[in-house]
């Protein structure tokens, strides 16, 4: 009977393991590499160049800040009221109060006027010195690092092979989009057009434009480039496109974080930590939720 059993366990685990598709190598070194580089590098860029933002937490469109006129379109802020110092956000003209988290925040009894509070900000106190510091030795990584992968990219094929969306990509986008509001993934190995758009905006537009509207904003690249400034419309505006493209790359986060656990953590974390990657069954079977194993 013992002999049985076991034969049946091994069998009931066969089964069990053959629901599981092939694992493939899915991601080179070269892409894990820059991937946590950019991440790393991002993370201090966001918390450090918040802390520079404070320093003069108004974005403006122009080629300069306005005195005698409004070009104001955010500002973050405090201001006294009859209960007390409020924080306030304003936007286009419409202004909300966000006492606790933007303008006025910190410690119950200890809290103090800032755009964003210590918490999201490198360092944690004001410093623009250090801030300044900080953000420009990251930028560079963050440059050098996205010329690297262009680089590699092109001559290894991984550009033109994985990422630039073909016509049937762009016919299956409809579906694609279906799918994932419906959270059915599948796990074919390669990526699917939604995610083609996504990494290519960031990879081809966001970061690019990320960092030239940086370089527009230096004083000493205006002599060595002097076109950037004028292309994005002075330094103001430049200051306010590289904010929002921050406000992007923010939002992509969120939904790659989103969409990592709902497609499967191990799986995801797997493959950009290892390369490898688990596929769809070659039948491609489904679990009861609908979703690939």
């Amino acid at each position: 009977m013992d002999a049985i059993a076991s034969i049946d366990q091994s069998k009931e685990a066969q089964a069990g393991q053959s629901k599981k598709g092939p694992l493939i190598y899915r991601q080179n070194h070269w892409t894990r590499l820059t991937h946590w580089a950019w991440a790393f590098a991002l993370f201090f860029l966001l918390l450090s160049g918040l802390q520079i933002f404070n320093a003069r937490p108004q974005l403006y469109i122009g080629k300069e800040s306005g005195f005698g006129y409004n070009n104001t379109i955010l500002q973050i802020g405090a201001e006294d009221t009859a209960t007390g110092p409020r924080g306030f956000t304003e936007i286009f003209g419409h202004r909300f109060d966000t006492t606790g988290v933007l303008g006025w925040s910190g410690p119950p009894g200890n809290e103090s006027a800032r755009a964003f509070p210590s918490w999201a900000t490198i360092p944690s106190y004001y410093d623009l010195g250090t801030a300044r510091v900080v953000h420009f030795f990251f930028a560079w990584i963050l440059s050098a690092t996205l010329l690297v992968w262009l680089l590699v990219g092109l001559f290894s094929g991984h550009i033109r092979r994985d990422l630039a969306p073909r016509l049937a990509d762009i016919r299956n986008l409809p579906r694609d989009v279906a799918d994932h509001i419906r959270l059915r993934f599948h796990h074919s190995g390669r990526y699917n057009t939604l995610q083609k758009l996504a990494y290519g905006g960031v990879l081809f537009v966001l970061l690019p434009l990320m960092v030239l509207t940086g370089l527009a904003m230096s004083p000493s690249m205006n002599a060595v480039l002097p076109f950037l400034n004028e292309l994005f419309g002075g330094r103001q505006t430049a200051r306010t496109i590289h904010f929002a493209v921050m406000v992007l790359l923010v939002l992509f986060f969120l939904v790659h974080m989103l969409m990592i656990l709902a497609a499967g953590p191990i799986n995801e974390l797997r493959s950009i930590i290892t390369g490898w990657y688990r596929t769809d069954p070659p039948n491609g079977g489904t679990n009861s939720t609908g979703r690939s194993e």
